[in-house]
Formats: structure tokens, C-alpha cells, sequence
């Protein structure tokens, strides 16, 4: 009787360290996908235009090489001016994930960086003199003048990234931008960049982003 009783503890005792040495891996690989924001915002704004493809690299448990690369088209009115800035620009950084997943969850909750570069031209329209029109004429003048430009910014971001279906990613993320440098037309200002967006006088801006993407797995760690 005595054998008995020490037979049956010693199989529940193997059969709980089986059930606790499961192991749950995460796919590693490329995930790609576009800003879905960008259509829809053109698709009601006659005066902006653009596309963006977004990418990731996952390097270990918590960070992933990151990176976004993009075409836009803007045009401002201001009170004397009718420009169009349009043209390429690149974000390169990485993501921490925040997140705790559980189990073969694979979501984020994430911080960022990234640092932008954009080269794009600025057309000025036309323009109208600033001066009182009760002795001068304020005729727009409407040559068009073109220089090529770049930009220089620092942007860090936060967003969340949700796995919909098995490797299919929906995301959002909100950045705050730094401009660190911006090359000015002779006689005129660079009021927009791409990928940066509207440039104030504070040389700061904020952007967003809604993406779909999609993992190619490599493999599983």
C-alpha cells in the first residue's frame, strides 16, 4: 500500500513540470505596410497629396529597427502667398515596446525615434506686395520661383500596435517633432516640408499616423 501511494504523487509531480516548461516563441522578422492616413486626408483636401510605406525589423524581445519613407505635396495660402512645396523624405530610428504580451500575443505599446531628412522644392505661385492700397496697386504676381530645399529634424513618437489577424498589424502613433535644420529659398521662407509638415517660427511640429502592415516572419525565438 505503502509503494502504491509513492507511485501516484511521482507521476503528478512529472506531469505539473511538463505543463510548466511550455515555452511560447515570437515571430521575428520584416513587417511592412503603408499610412493609410495619407489617402484619406488627400481625398478630401484638393490642396495636399501623399503616400507613405512604413517598415520594421524586430532585433530582440523589446526593440525593432524602424523606419518610414514617403512622397507629399502641399500647398499653403497665407495672407500674401499661394506656395507648393512637394517632394521625398525619409524617417530612420527604433521602437521600444512597453508592452507586456501574454502568452503568443504579439501587440505594442511603444516609444520611438526616429531622425528625418527631406529634399523637396518650393514653388511660390504667386504673391501679392504688402502695401497700403489706397497709393500702390496690389497686383499678384504670379512667376513662379523654385528652389530646391532640405530639412533636418529629430522626432520622437509614442503609438499602439494591435495584431488583428494572424501577422496582420493595425497601428497609431503621435509624434512630436524638432526642426534641426531647414534650407531657406533666396527672398521667401520654407513654410512646409515633407514629412515634417507645417514649419512654425518655433522650429516644432506634430504629426500622426495610422498604418496597416504585415509580418513576414523569419523565425521564432
Amino acid at each position: 500500500m505503502v509503494v502504491d501511494a509513492f507511485s501516484q504523487d511521482q507521476k503528478k509531480d512529472t506531469l505539473q513540470l511538463s505543463k510548466d516548461s511550455i515555452v511560447y516563441k515570437s515571430p521575428y522578422g520584416i513587417r511592412l505596410g503603408i499610412d493609410i492616413s495619407k489617402p484619406i486626408l488627400a481625398s478630401g483636401n484638393d490642396s495636399y497629396s501623399g503616400f507613405e510605406i512604413v517598415g520594421d525589423y524586430r532585433v530582440s524581445d523589446k526593440f525593432y529597427i524602424a523606419g518610414e519613407f514617403g512622397y507629399e505635396e502641399k500647398t499653403s495660402v497665407e495672407d500674401y502667398t499661394n506656395s507648393t512645396a512637394k517632394g521625398n523624405y525619409i524617417r530612420l530610428g527604433f521602437n521600444y515596446n512597453a508592452y507586456e504580451n501574454w502568452l503568443d500575443m504579439n501587440n505594442e505599446i511603444f516609444t520611438g525615434y526616429r531622425y528625418g531628412f527631406s529634399l523637396f522644392d518650393q514653388t511660390l505661385n504667386n504673391y501679392t506686395p504688402n502695401v497700403n492700397t489706397s497709393y500702390f496697386p496690389a497686383t499678384a504676381i504670379t512667376t513662379p520661383t523654385t528652389a530646391n530645399l532640405n530639412a533636418h529634424w529629430s522626432e520622437f513618437m509614442v503609438g499602439l500596435k494591435v495584431e488583428t489577424l494572424n501577422n496582420l498589424f493595425v497601428s497609431f502613433s503621435v509624434s512630436y517633432k524638432i526642426l534641426m535644420s531647414a534650407k531657406e529659398p533666396e527672398d521667401f521662407k520654407t513654410l512646409y516640408s515633407p514629412g515634417f509638415n507645417r514649419i512654425f517660427e518655433s522650429g516644432t511640429g506634430f504629426g500622426f499616423n495610422y498604418t496597416i502592415s504585415y509580418l513576414i516572419p523569419f523565425t521564432k525565438k
